[in-house]
């Protein structure tokens, strides 16, 4: 049957609107569907965890050596995964380490140079805002950032703040002198301060890490299904030398030969009216104390690991753990008795290797081969490329670090470092330098007599015993030569 004119009208006209409504419906599935596998793709980016212990010695985990007390659970990482035998840090003191951690510029080039501190406020100098963080980094390729613990690169409000810096959350001290004390009268919650209950001071009631691992905890439960990044800056083991005297402490208690750390010594105040908050307790048993916090830090570590498998998020969450810098002597710690430098020359504040050389593992089930042990010479900056890589992500500005996912990986060419540089100006200035197998190192730089300039072989010398400078002028002035041209003027931290 023929149709008339205006019932065939009538028919085209229903039937376009029928095909356009039908395309355009199938438009919307196909957006639909593209940020579905957009969603996918964001998912199956890995879950990142960066715990970092305060003032831990490159000794001081038994899979580096230790003897006197056991860390199973971080030992258990480097039998899971990778293990880095010459990690260095950003720096030999707190503030510029975790600068260069964050900037993955070493302190030649990275904001923050030092512990400088800021009259009236409650925190440190700030990192500006024209610094790009790993957390700026992560929050582009879509990843919600949480730091938990001892921040110390600018205070609540600042463009340093951690909030200001990428972090959607922070649970912690800002402050790294009120970090001093691990019975606080607050921690901050983002730019809330947060009372902390019975602590004022003289009466020690709520211990601040236990809080702060409760928050990294639940951070990782909230986040579960989407990638996050948890930076874990603990305290522990940094003085004082203070924890609950618990089943932990037991273990320790006797165990040693103390050396009790008194009021007498110097920047020692104990709790009580007339405390000084920033300085440290006495501490009787300090060698039991510290091996417990040691202890502590390892229990905190084993029920992060414990949680991600909780969650069942293990085989896409990648895993690290390091130190910010050398072991501490304050607060009654003896770095010598425990052998906390592995044998290494210095301590913290020393760029010798014992100041700046920290454990580094890195576990990424399925990806990075199990109980693989590595002699990758790296570095802080370097973690910062590392995960822009993992994460596909462009870093937009130039950094001093490499990538390390070819070493993770076991897999392609590992770019190397041609060398590494630290300065620290303190006490008339020092720098260091290592390239290949030979470790520059300068102290007392800007005194009016220089200190001498001292070489070392750390292939046959890694404890830096012997000055080999005189049998290698050349390298020496290498070295020297890399000395000034790694470094930038700086306002804030002159050197000179």
């Amino acid at each position: 049957m023929k149709l008339t004119g205006s019932i065939h009208n009538s028919f085209v006209i229903a039937t376009t609107a029928f095909l356009f409504l039908a395309c355009k419906e199938t438009k919307k599935e196909v957006a639909a569907d593209k940020e579905i596998v957009k969603e996918e793709i964001v998912k199956q980016k890995p879950n990142i965890i960066y715990i970092l212990a305060d003032d831990l010695g490159y000794g001081d985990l038994s899979s580096y050596g230790q003897v006197n007390f056991k860390t199973p659970h971080i030992d258990k990482l480097a039998e899971n995964g990778i293990k880095f035998t010459q990690h260095y840090t950003g720096s030999a003191v707190c503030a510029p380490s975790r600068s260069s951690l964050m900037t993955g510029l070493h302190t030649g080039h990275t904001p923050i140079r030092g512990n400088r501190e800021l009259k009236g406020q409650e925190g440190q100098e700030p990192i500006p805002a024209s610094s790009i963080t790993i957390a700026e980094v992560l929050k582009d390729a879509g990843y919600t950032n949480g730091a938990f613990g001892k921040w110390g690169l600018g205070y609540i409000g600042s463009t340093g703040d951690p909030i200001n810096q990428g972090f959607d959350e922070f649970y912690g001290y800002n402050c790294q002198r009120q970090a001093h004390r691990y019975y606080p009268t607050h921690l901050w919650q983002n730019d809330e301060k947060v009372l902390l209950k019975g602590n004022d001071y003289t009466n020690t009631v709520t211990y601040a890490p236990d809080l702060i691992q409760k928050e990294t905890l639940r951070f990782l439960e909230d986040n579960k299904d989407k990638p996050f990044f948890a930076y874990v800056p603990l305290v522990l083991p940094h003085a004082e030398l203070m924890a609950p005297k618990d089943s932990i402490f037991k273990k320790y208690d006797g165990k040693f030969k103390e050396v009790p750390h008194t009021t007498k010594e110097r920047y020692t105040s104990d709790y009580g009216p007339d405390i000084n908050p920033t300085e440290y307790s006495s501490q009787d048993k300090p060698y039991a104390m510290y091996a417990s916090m040691v202890d502590r830090l390892d229990v905190y570590v084993g029920q992060i690991v414990a949680k991600v498998k909780e969650l069942s998020i293990e085989d896409n969450t990648i895993i690290m753990f390091a130190s910010d810098n050398g072991p501490h002597k304050e607060g009654g710690a003896n770095p010598a008795y425990f052998n906390s430098g592995g044998g290494l020359r210095g301590e913290k504040r020393d760029l010798y290797e014992g100041g700046i050389r920290t454990p580094f593992i890195v576990v990424w089930p399925n990806k990075i081969k199990a109980g693989t042990t590595t002699n990758m010479v790296s570095a802080f900056w370097d973690i910062l490329p590392t995960v822009a890589d993992i994460t596909e992500t462009t870093i937009p500005a130039e950094v001093d670090g490499v990538s390390l996912v070819p070493t993770l990986l076991n897999k392609g060419e590992q770019k190397q470092h041609d060398y590494l540089y630290w300065e620290f100006n303190i006490q008339k200035g020092r720098k260091a330098v290592r390239k290949g197998d030979y470790k520059g190192v300068w102290y007392k730089m800007n005194a009016d007599k220089p200190g001498n300039f001292e070489l070392y072989n750390l292939k046959n010398d890694e404890a830096e015993t012997t000055n080999i400078a005189d049998k290698y002028p050349k390298i020496v002035l290498e070295m020297k030569q890399l000395m000034k041209d790694s470094h930038t003027e700086s306002k804030l931290f002159p050197f000179k």
